[in-house]
């Protein structure tokens, strides 16, 4: 069986499973309820100073898909809303019971060095084994100077860790907000001011719908509402690509990372496993689902890395990191053409109109003698687009195969077409 254990940081933990800062780690109870279930560690909800936080009632919305499941989920909860004593001792007598797992604590406090050098040392005082500094949050605390007011100013996020590396021994992760032109630039930030590691993405600045009745967006809050964070698997292929950027960055390449976004299967957490993270943090899936879902995340996993070949987590951190390039570097004499299987369809048209009304004019449809219609591709025409494939009802009835493979490689920055081929 593969050994799901991990050391991220320096912080050890019995599988990469990790609870995100959020409401499910909000208080000892949920904790330990969580690590009862089985997860490798959580991240504390977020503490700030006293007086805490004062939330609002509602808080939540989503989007949905066509099976009526959770897309999407935004939020506009700020940080804890209990106090930081409350909070401190908990981790405190938590953390002595459950020595084996991960419990690191996320904190967000005004933007002075003093705050930050007082809370470092009152949480270290805890035992807990690590710090996560939220530069992320975008509702609510911003407006206050914090969240990702600060982790949207790479000056800032280099001078907050500085003073938190300085104040502290403790491993520090950096939170960093996807709010933003490039997120290479907050990491970069983040490692010279010594962070230890990093976490990604934190949640997206959205509206989730507006209710035509009352007109105003969801959630509401007597009448009015505002943006919020948006998380949930519809926010899963923008986290992968922004973990991916920091794990491709020379300046950044090597730094842990610790992937979030969308995370609900063990699939998803072994593709951000692949591009380089070293745990992963969960929050959607869980509110949704139950903490009982890590039960089937680590049992995936573990069977999916033994039929594999994978003993541990390491085997195949970051093997997906070497085939994730610019565009400019991909192959142009590389080809494939759809091919669709006659015995597997079933005649939908599906693939023939997209096709037909916003792609290549690549497939012809043909009526049989018994009344039943023909689907098939016009090589010359097929880009390989893969618009039939993805629109395809039918599991394996679409293949992409290649040809022309006798052609070398050459990219568009060698590719005798490009009119700045030549430029130096």
């Amino acid at each position: 069986m593969a050994d799901l254990s991990v050391e991220f940081a320096g912080i050890k933990s019995p599988n990469p499973f990790w609870l995100a800062s959020a409401p499910p780690t909000d208080k000892a109870y949920n904790v330990e309820r969580a690590y009862e279930a089985g997860w490798g560690g959580v991240v504390w909800k977020t503490l700030g100073e006293d007086p805490a936080a004062v939330n609002v009632s509602s808080r939540y919305s989503a989007t949905y898909d066509h099976n009526g499941e959770v897309a999407g989920f935004n939020n506009i909860e700020l940080i804890t809303d209990r106090s930081l004593e409350i909070n401190l001792r908990e981790i405190e007598a938590v953390k002595k019971s459950w020595p084996d797992r991960a419990l690191v604590v996320s904190l967000m406090v005004p933007c002075e060095e003093e705050a930050w050098k007082k809370i470092v040392k009152q949480v270290e005082q805890t035992g807990a084994d690590g710090l996560e500094l939220n530069f992320g949050c975008p509702h609510g605390m911003p407006e206050r100077g914090m969240g990702a007011a600060v982790g949207q100013v790479p000056e800032y996020v280099e001078m907050v860790t500085r003073w938190c590396k300085m104040y502290s021994s403790m491993p520090v992760i950096v939170k960093l907000t996807p709010n933003i032109t490039d997120i290479r630039f907050s990491a970069q930030a983040a490692k010279r001011g010594g962070a230890d590691a990093v976490s990604l993405i934190n949640t997206i600045n959205s509206i989730t719908g507006i209710d035509l009745d009352q007109m105003a967006a969801r959630p509401i809050v007597d009448g009015k509402s505002t943006h919020g964070g948006y998380c949930g698997p519809a926010v899963k292929p923008i986290a992968l690509n922004m973990v991916s950027e920091i794990a491709r960055d020379p300046e950044t390449a090597g730094l842990p990372i610790s992937g979030i976004g969308g995370i609900g299967n063990w699939r998803d957490a072994a593709e951000f496993i692949s591009l380089g993270s070293g745990s992963v943090q969960v929050c959607t899936a869980a509110m949704i689902y139950g903490f009982r879902i890590v039960e089937e995340m680590k049992s995936g996993l573990s069977n999916w890395m033994d039929s594999k070949g994978y003993e541990k987590i390491t085997d195949f951190q970051g093997l997906a990191i070497p085939n994730t390039t610019d565009w400019k570097y991909l192959n142009m004499n590389y080809k494939v053409v759809a091919d669709i299987d006659e015995d597997k369809c079933i005649g939908c048209g599906r693939c023939y109109i997209a096709c037909e009304d916003t792609s290549h004019q690549a497939i012809n449809k043909t009526e049989r003698a018994d009344g039943s219609v023909a689907f098939e591709v016009i090589e010359d025409k097929c880009v390989g687009c893969n618009l039939c494939q993805i629109t395809c009802p039918v599991d394996q009835c679409i293949k992409m195969e290649q040809k022309e493979a006798d052609k070398p490689y050459m990219n568009w920055t060698q590719d005798p077409r490009n009119p700045y081929k030549d430029a130096s």
